[in-house]
């Protein structure tokens, strides 16, 4: 009897509002009809893209799993880099349990993957920004050399230029590895443009309806793959979100605002020179870094100010968490002392060198018409639906955490995880 197998098309920033949508095109359809779905997938908090895809496969909050931000963060420095290997991650992976169990493992495009011990793997690696004439730099030592020798030299110009596009490199790779190789047991693929359409344009509209169009094109070619040269029958397929998003009130560059207020120094160029508080972003949320948290006087002083914001000044704020009421409440610590977000959907900025108030920006996912990172159950938000062997028909769960989906994909496949912040979701499974 041939065991089980999994295979999960990741859509970045899908959305509870896109299922209706999804059930009138045909290979979502196909899913959705055999199948069932988690109405409402809660992320973890902050519902940033990297931590939320490694909560997916780890069944782990951030403070579990050690990815907290997209990015590494550090005081005053505007672009700084992104995680990106595996070994930054410190939980195991549904992939890493799966080959203690005997299955093929595949990561086509999933963060924070560099250098993973799996069969297959092309990580989402290339640097935010990069539009060079040589990407495969990146991918050397972290992407698994069958698949640089078997692909990189005929699909690599996808990834180059200022029209590079990754989502063409992903579908260019995904169906030739099951063709080529034969279908690995547990494989994820993951698409960035639905993303960047809800960035660039906002949650709903007719510019998020094409891409979902083009999504249900690629998903259709995954499934016409698998049914020629995979084990349809037996594959449990996947698809699910990392996070919703919200459409941006206002930006408010905080910084601006410490700097106002003595927290900030900064020197002619209104660059950082010293700091008692700074304000990272995280998009629709933000951490405010004592630079000596050991001082009380101060930490009551930043507390102070920011209750003063929250209260009265016309900033829009709705929240103010201690490090330890965030800890507790949803599982996140990090290089902060303070995080705050709006009553609405405020995007934060870094800058120290403009107004108080900003304009959304396209090409910065952290001040973009839409975007994301706030509390779990304020941003619109994902979903999972799954068909397959292991999963009844006809059930809709209301609602559960991100955590659960691992465990859950886990038993799918015949094994466990143990020892993870998430249950298995046992409403959908037969």
């Amino acid at each position: 009897m041939s065991k089980n197998k999994l295979l999960v098309f990741c859509l970045d920033a899908l959305c509870t509002m896109d299922i209706e949508f999804m059930k009138t095109l045909p290979a979502f359809a196909e899913i959705i009809n055999r199948g069932s779905y988690v109405k409402h997938i809660e992320p973890i908090y902050p519902s940033l893209t990297y931590p939320c895809h490694v909560s997916i496969i780890t069944g782990n909050y951030a403070d579990k799993h050690g990815i907290i931000h997209n990015e590494i963060v550090t005081p005053g420095k505007l672009n700084s880099p992104w995680y990106n290997q595996r070994s930054d991650v410190h939980s195991k992976t549904l992939l890493d349990y799966g080959k203690e169990n005997g299955y093929t493992t595949c990561s086509i495009s999933w963060p924070v993957s560099g250098g993973a011990d799996y069969d297959f793997n092309m990580p989402m690696i290339v640097p935010y920004g990069y539009i060079g004439p040589d990407p495969g730099q990146f991918f050397v030592n972290n992407a698994t050399q069958n698949l640089l020798d078997t692909y990189y030299w005929k699909y690599g110009r996808y990834l180059m230029g200022k029209d590079r596009s990754l989502d063409l490199y992903t579908m260019a790779l995904a169906p030739d590895i099951i063709r080529d190789f034969g279908q690995p047991d547990i494989m994820l693929i993951k698409m960035c443009d639905l993303d960047s359409a809800r960035h660039a344009y906002g949650v709903d509209n007719e510019n998020v309806r094409e891409q979902l169009r083009k999504h249900n094109y690629e998903l259709a070619v995954i499934l016409d793959t698998v049914k020629r040269y995979g084990d349809y029958d037996n594959t449990n397929f996947v698809i699910l979100g990392d996070h919703g998003q919200s459409d941006v009130d206002h930006v408010l560059h905080f910084n601006v605002a410490l700097k106002e207020a003595g927290f900030i120094r900064v020197n002619e160029n209104n660059e950082l020179v010293d700091y008692d508080a700074y304000c990272h972003s995280a998009a629709l949320s933000a951490w405010i870094e004592l630079k000596n948290p050991e001082d009380e006087e101060m930490r009551k002083k930043v507390y102070d100010f920011l209750m003063e914001c929250k209260n009265e000044r016309d900033y829009g704020l709705g929240y103010v968490f201690t490090k330890e009421e965030v800890k507790e409440k949803y599982h996140l610590e990090g290089p902060f002392d303070f995080v705050i977000e709006g009553e609405k959907a405020i995007s934060f900025g870094n800058r120290l060198d403009c107004d108080i108030f900003g304009k959304t920006e396209i090409g910065d996912y952290k001040t973009s018409k839409a975007s994301h990172g706030g509390l779990p159950f304020k941003d619109e938000t994902t979903t999972f639906i799954a068909c397959g062997p292991s999963v009844k028909q006809g059930v809709v769960v209301e609602r559960c955490s991100m955590v659960n989906e691992a465990p859950t994909m886990a038993k799918m496949l015949g094994f466990e995880m143990p020892d993870v912040d998430g249950v298995v979701i046992e409403e959908i499974l037969k």
